[in-house]
């Protein structure tokens, strides 16, 4: 006798990818059930700004799905989501010091504008009617409109609450049940079972962890940030702004500090800063060092700055895979598990195009974008 279905689908994970998923998965038809061990947006979620960023992804897969996603977030805010998650469509300005990174940003412009990209120069003294209160002295940029934010823990929230998919928090997935070929049948939880033909892993930093409980293998490994957050202020700064080098930091394997400014403005007043980089861990032990960086950073691009208050400070760990995709799509080890995570610091923009990827997978349909460079079984364990 057959165990009765719970669900159609299991999504584990309540952050942005796995709402993204739950959303797209009830909007193809599949009752959904997101099962989460913490609260809703408790874990990278939580931890991030909210960038919606093209600007910063070079020519290729992670850059197609940035721009599927940018139109579907967009789709999104049409639809009524906007004032609720605080979707601003800002666009980006990112900004060189000197004439070599004006260069490579400008050559780096060039491949996305063939990609898709709305990759606009901005020479040297035209800098200031984009952002009035930028450093003198700088070398040029580039202004992208496609850039947006929202506020990721709203987004998470109504995201789930639109697709009307069951949410379970406060309960901890300890494995993934199989059926006699190795199929997936489910998941077993610290209070009880959920039966399902399939299991999306959305778990972020965790996903590793939840793959190896599902007999698979994916090296997601944690890279942690700190955010700075200033006292309110008036509307200073226009757009998402960061210098040429955060591009380069994003793309980097090193494990030691790397610091890159990030300004942005709230709809709220205050002024967050990032961005850092490094592989410590699940520490979350409070970085001087990082703190006087990013500070020293801002400053360096918003003068005005020094002068500001920061009121608070707050980590996160983005979910790392060695060659910086993400893991989305069917898992051939393991039919019927299927990956969304992986994203490391550029979940919460690349979330809808993921959960639209995998509502694809799910009911069969040919995806929009090549899965290929996202297969889950990519990576072997000696390779690392």
């Amino acid at each position: 006798m057959s165990t009765p279905l719970t669900c159609d689908v299991v999504v584990i994970g309540a952050g942005v990818v796995g709402a993204a998923c739950a959303l797209y998965a009830t909007r193809a038809g599949l009752d959904t059930v997101v099962v989460d061990r913490g609260a809703v947006a408790g874990g990278t979620t939580g931890a991030g700004e909210g960038n919606l960023l093209v600007s910063d992804k070079e020519p290729g897969p992670e850059l197609d799905l940035a721009l599927l996603s940018a139109r579907l977030w967009a789709e999104l805010a049409r639809e009524g989501l906007g004032k609720a998650v605080e979707y601003e469509a800002k666009g980006g300005v990112v900004v060189a010091g000197g004439e070599a990174a004006r260069a490579g940003l400008e050559e780096l412009a060039v491949g996305q504008r063939a990609a898709g990209v709305e990759a606009v120069p901005v020479p040297a003294d035209r800098l200031t009617d984009l952002e009035p209160y930028l450093a003198p002295g700088l070398a040029g940029g580039v202004h992208y409109p496609q850039d947006a934010q929202v506020m990721p823990a709203l987004a998470a929230a109504h995201l789930l609450r639109a697709s009307g998919a069951r949410l379970l928090t406060g309960r901890e997935v300890t494995g993934v049940l199989r059926g006699s070929g190795g199929a997936v049948r489910g998941v077993r939880t610290d209070q009880g079972d959920l039966h399902a033909p399939a299991v999306v892993n959305a778990a972020g930093t965790w996903g590793g962890e939840v793959a190896a409980r599902a007999g698979v293998h994916l090296p997601v490994l944690p890279r942690r940030g700190f955010v700075l957050v200033t006292e309110p202020l008036p509307p200073r700064v226009r757009h998402k702004v960061y210098a040429a080098d955060y591009v380069a930091d994003v793309a980097s394997d090193s494990a030691a500090l790397q610091t890159s400014p990030v300004v942005e403005g709230t709809p709220a007043g205050p002024v967050l800063i990032g961005a850092s980089r490094e592989r410590v861990g699940f520490d979350r032990s409070l970085s001087l060092p990082a703190l006087r960086a990013l500070a020293a950073g801002a400053t360096r691009l918003f003068p005005f700055l020094a002068g500001v208050r920061a009121l608070r400070t707050y980590a996160g760990f983005r979910p790392y895979l060695p060659d910086h995709l993400p893991a989305i799509g069917p898992d051939p080890r393991s039919p019927g598990l299927h990956h969304a995570c992986g994203h490391e610091g550029a979940g919460i923009g690349l979330a809808t195009g993921t959960g639209h990827l995998i509502a694809q997978a799910l009911t069969g349909q040919a995806p929009d974008l090549d899965l290929g460079p996202f297969r889950p079984d990519r990576f072997t364990e000696e390779a690392e």
